[in-house]
């Protein structure tokens, strides 16, 4: 199953417009990982500053982690993944999906060794539920009926001060693997609104077909 560009195109936009709590100094991590472990799941990803000059590779930046209606943002370029940051990663009693996790957790890794653990990568979930749009956004429309932003992808992630588009791109994004975590756990593989989508745009090339026909059997 496969979502097209034209179908997303009519769904509505969606982004994150919850709590968001944002960690710039290492000695406030502590009190954040409190809260976070009241959480079973948490949406997870990460973001790092893009490199435009071969061979130029950056650390990751930032640390996204959400809940329903709260996400935490670690400003991983100014804290450093701490040794307790590391062992609440490494928690298996918390569920973490993410998507395509595999380099994140490298990354991570870079920083402070540790045992991923509770990570959930939701390509692996796709594919065992029939869903071959393997991006964020294709993902979310298809599953979730909904349409993200990805404009903030290339901006610098190690900026003096992040911008609030910054932040909520990066806080839609892990509370949208959330999302469709709940959703495949749930059992929903396609949404309502990309049937409708698919079916609106289906009526549409019927009528032009319909009406191009007719023009030519009028001349």
């Amino acid at each position: 199953m496969r979502v097209s560009n034209e179908e997303i195109d009519l769904l509505p936009l969606s982004q994150y417009d919850g709590e968001i709590s944002l960690i710039s100094k290492a000695k406030e991590i502590p009190a954040a990982i409190e809260e976070m472990r009241q959480c079973a799941v948490l949406g997870f990803d990460t973001e790092t500053r893009p490199a435009f000059t071969r061979g130029c590779n950056y650390k990751v930046a930032l640390l996204q982690l959400s809940s329903e209606h709260k996400t935490w943002l670690f400003r991983l370029c100014k804290t450093g993944l701490t040794a307790e940051l590391a062992q609440f990663l490494e928690r298996t009693d918390i569920v973490k999906p993410g998507l395509a996790i595999r380099d994140d957790l490298r990354g991570l890794c870079r920083l402070t060794k540790f045992t991923p653990g509770g990570f959930v990568d939701l390509q692996t979930i796709a594919a065992q539920n029939g869903v071959e749009d393997m991006s964020l956004k294709k993902m979310a429309a298809h599953v979730l009926g909904v349409r993200v932003s990805k404009r903030q992808r290339l901006t610098n992630w190690e900026a003096e001060t992040l911008t609030q588009g910054q932040m909520t791109y990066a806080a839609t994004d892990s509370w949208i693997s959330l999302l469709i975590y709940n959703a495949f756990r749930s059992g929903v593989t396609e949404s309502p609104a990309v049937v409708a989508a698919r079916q609106q745009i289906a009526a549409k090339q019927q009528a032009e077909t319909q009406a191009e026909k007719k023009e030519q059997e009028q001349q």
